[in-house]
């Protein structure tokens, strides 16, 4: 047997100002571009990953795997339509070249410079060479579900949580349903449904409710054998297009199957839709946030600035969360990482033990938003310089190198501030210790995450504060000016009716 394989993953905010070319997919990768073949399986062989995890199904099916190409982007803005491209050329010429299934580790909300539905004009290229090549796709927690996706593909299974802990596991469930059916053991027919909900990310999460009772009853369900699989999706808020909305996408076996999973669509949507309300996230000011963080004792307290959060888009350099916790004396404080290459060489270029003042972060502008760059000034010594790269150790993407491009660490006597050269979200305790930044010791930890961070801060913490500050991944919908979206859609339209 021959199996191709991809992983094509962008979550895009269409209010982001950053730029997503297709070196965006490959920070790390020499050459620029996402690895293929064996550099891929080099380095994505073995961690938490759905990549990773149809490589082992592969191996143990005893098929040939031609992994085509393999890219992971962190959220920013519009896909650039040549990285596309690149992606969808060499997938397409892999089936062309012949084969007897596909494997798409995908992430369901990317929005190219000319395209709405990335996944979707990518299956519909498949589908135009091969309409009947069985397909299994994997996606994000944070799917925007369309139509486009789900005629083409066969199997479809999404991530049960948030932080996204079960990568492998979602594409291993994607990927054994079509290897059944390989084996004619299996006749998977996908069942669809969707509510006009748009849901906020810190409202979302299936380990606790109001989404918790709701996937717990899908994969009841699916361990029952009720239906093959069972997922439901959150959505990406930060994407003006027509396909938002909470999702629920269910795979039934064979045409006995369908009633059984039409009615659990139901049920489950419907949950959802009665618990609206509780999908919505109320932000409270930032400067009482961190008040507040200031009565608490004991630490690490963890504050987290979910406005400016990486894997939601944002630019990682607004600096007013920095600048209140600092005016307001918080101390003995591990802050970043902060996006701000230009910085990384000043310091680099100053030296390990220097003095210097900067302009630090407030390099991007937020034209959506109306939101201006505001550097910060502010003084202290080099600490250390590092060169970004580290192991993941925490649940999320286990075993993957991050590189966060050459980086160094300011210390201002209050804050030791970690600056890098590429955008990542601190979710692994080793975004500080690879600096020399001991987390466990620090009083405060100030991180910009929305969920994530919990796979590797939670267990840490003493105390979690959420701080709303400003940023394209703000909790507060009235700062963006949805356009595209389809209408009534709650909490936009809080009175609406179904």
């Amino acid at each position: 047997m021959r199996f191709v394989a991809a992983m094509m993953k962008h979550e895009t905010n269409t209010f982001s100002p950053v730029p997503t070319p297709l070196a965006s997919f490959a920070v790390g990768s020499p050459g620029g571009e996402p690895p293929e073949g064996d550099a891929a399986i080099e380095a994505f062989g073995g961690t938490n990953t759905g990549i990773a995890a149809y490589i082992d199904l592969a191996r143990e099916a005893g098929a040939e795997l031609v992994l085509t190409a393999a890219g992971n982007a962190a959220p920013s803005g519009p896909v650039a339509d040549a990285a596309f491209e690149h992606f969808a050329e060499r997938v397409c010429a892999a089936v062309e070249r012949g084969c007897d299934a596909l494997f798409l580790d995908l992430h369901g909300a990317m929005v190219t410079e000319s395209r709405d539905d990335g996944e979707g004009a990518l299956i519909d290229r498949v589908r135009a060479i091969a309409p009947d090549l069985p397909v299994a796709v994997s996606l994000d927690f944070h799917t925007n579900m369309s139509a486009a996706m789900l005629d083409g593909a066969t199997v479809m299974t999404g991530y049960r949580t948030y932080p996204h802990i079960d990568m492998y596991e979602t594409a291993e469930r994607a990927g054994r349903i079509l290897l059944r059916m390989l084996d004619g053991k299996a006749d998977p027919r996908i069942v669809w449904g969707k509510r006009p909900m748009l849901t906020h990310t810190l409202r979302q999460s299936p380990a606790v409710a109001p989404m918790k009772p709701i996937m717990d009853r899908a994969r009841t369900a699916e361990a029952d054998g009720t239906v093959l699989a069972a997922s439901v999706f959150g959505g990406f808020p930060m994407a003006d297009i027509p396909h938002v909305g909470l999702t629920a996408v269910l795979v039934a076996d064979g045409e006995s199957g369908i009633e059984r999973a039409e009615a659990l669509r139901e049920s489950l949507l419907d949950e959802a839709w009665e618990k609206r309300s509780d999908f919505v996230y109320e932000v409270e000011p930032l400067a009482d946030s961190i008040a507040r963080a200031k009565t608490l004792e004991d630490g690490p307290i963890v504050l987290v600035d979910h406005g400016d959060n990486v894997f939601s888009g944002g630019t990682e350099d607004v600096m007013a969360t920095v600048e209140e916790a600092l005016r307001q004396g918080l101390s003995d404080m591990a802050v970043g990482p902060i996006w701000d290459p230009e910085s990384v060489r000043a310091m680099v270029a100053a030296g390990i033990g220097a003095e210097v003042t900067l302009r630090l972060g407030g390099r991007t502008s937020m034209p959506a938003l109306g939101l201006q760059g505001q550097p910060l000034e502010i003084s202290g010594r080099v600490r250390r310089i590092t060169d970004g790269r580290y192991v993941v150790t925490c649940p999320m993407m286990t075993g993957l190198t991050l590189d966060h491009g050459t980086s160094a660490v300011l210390d201002t006597g209050q804050a030791e501030i970690l600056v890098c050269s590429e955008r990542m979200e601190a979710f692994d305790l080793g975004v500080f210790r690879h600096a020399g930044i001991e987390p466990t010791a620090k009083r405060y930890l100030l991180i910009k995450s929305r969920q994530h961070f919990r796979a590797g801060f939670e267990p840490i913490a003493k105390h979690i504060v959420l701080l709303s500050g400003p940023g394209v991944t703000s909790s507060d919908y009235s700062l963006f000016d949805f356009r595209a979206v389809p209408r009534p859609l709650y909490p936009l339209d809080r009175d609406m009716t179904l």
